[in-house]
């Protein structure tokens, strides 16, 4: 992935599974990454199928989620909560396969992303391919939602998460040879995530890193 550096009721966990985002913007030909946003920078991998062990074993996104708790089965809001943190770990989960193998075929992406959060994993991908480099390793992350709406037509909800991306390697796909993160690049930041509930389907509508708040 080419570099994106990025300047500069709580449901959490760091231990799990999960899964754009991306950072600040794609520079043409260094390392990138998310998400997941669209939220990091590491480096993209080659050829638009899966990169043999790459795809294969990398990790899952440390997520955030948690089954829900008693009161959740009860109380709309905290369901609704737990859902859509379910929903980003799902998110992620998906980036982080389709940046070991530099394609989102055989992701879940289109499942729990839409709209921009969507296009910019796609155009991470697009960018590693160019740029001969995979991800290795996965994010980890403390999320929590800090809006809700169920009224009106689309419900509504926001996440606060803090993203650490120190063991979301990137590296040269035929070498393997680890690329250095740019040094002005913070790896632990705020990325602020909006989702929409689509029928019965939380979906990750945009991902927006900020490295100017660390955390």
């Amino acid at each position: 992935m080419p570099h994106h550096v990025v300047r500069g009721d709580k449901v959490t966990r760091k231990q799990r599974r999960p899964g754009g985002l991306t950072a600040v913007r794609i520079q043409e030909h260094a390392t990138t990454v998310l998400i997941a946003g669209g939220l990091l920078l590491v480096t993209a991998c080659g050829g638009g199928g899966e990169s043999g062990s790459a795809a294969k074993n990398s990790p899952p996104a440390k997520g955030t989620s948690r089954p829900p708790a008693a009161s959740a089965r009860t109380d709309p809001q905290a369901q609704a909560r737990a859902d859509v943190l379910r929903a980003y770990d799902g998110f992620w989960d998906a980036q982080v396969k389709a940046y070991a193998q530099a394609s989102i075929k055989g992701t879940d992406l289109e499942k729990y992303a839409t709209k921009k959060a969507l296009g910019r994993a796609m155009g991470d991908v697009l960018v590693m391919q160019k740029a001969d480099t995979a991800a290795t390793g996965a994010p980890t992350h403390d999320a929590k939602v800090t809006s809700l709406v169920l009224t009106g037509a689309t419900p509504k909800a926001t996440v606060r998460d803090c993203l650490d991306i120190s063991n979301w390697k990137t590296v040269t796909r035929k070498t393997r040879a680890v690329r250095p993160f740019p040094s002005n690049q913070p790896l632990r930041y705020v990325t602020t995530v909006k989702a929409e509930k689509w029928g019965k389907q939380w979906m990750i509508t945009e991902v927006t890193p900020d490295g100017t708040h660390t955390c």
